[in-house]
């Protein structure tokens, strides 16, 4: 088996992603590998007339808004894999989530991508998409995608 040198966790640092994030933290201490760690972030869309004319923030001021903020749940992530002893980076990407992240893989040469899944299916991940699911298909490299709990729709 070939030896894991990197393995990129692919996060939106929500709390459904945790529990990707805690496998790729685990894992990349196992074997010694590089952890990175990569958000990414949507592409930006023009502001709506009406939202420009109520005074709403353009999209530059979204943008570095949206960065920070994945930047710095990025960071947290970092920051807990070094705590527990892993060698840890982040990137932050644009553009569309699937396609980023394998373009990530790629140029970081990862060995594998560690990827969250709601733990959705049939009409439900239809309907919703499915980052892992292009992950999967896309990437050049073995792909963990770990279920996080799906606690459904609350009445």
């Amino acid at each position: 088996m070939p030896r894991l040198e990197t393995i990129l966790l692919a996060t939106d640092g929500s709390a459904a992603s945790e529990p990707a994030s805690e496998q790729a933290i685990d894992l990349a201490i196992q074997v010694d590998a590089r952890l990175l760690v990569v958000s990414v972030l949507a592409s930006a869309r023009q502001p709506s007339e009406a939202a420009t004319a109520q005074g709403a923030p353009d999209s530059e001021s979204l943008d570095s808004d949206s960065r920070d903020s994945m930047s710095a749940r990025a960071q947290g992530i970092v920051q807990r894999a070094r705590a527990a002893g892993a060698n840890a980076t982040y990137l932050v990407w644009d553009g569309e989530a699937g396609e980023a992240i394998v373009a990530a893989a790629d140029s970081e040469c990862a060995d594998l991508i560690v990827v969250g899944s709601h733990g959705r299916s049939g009409v439900s991940r239809f309907f919703i998409g499915s980052v892992s699911d292009f992950v999967v298909r896309h990437a050049h490299c073995p792909v963990m995608v770990v279920r996080g709990k799906f606690e459904g729709l609350r009445r």
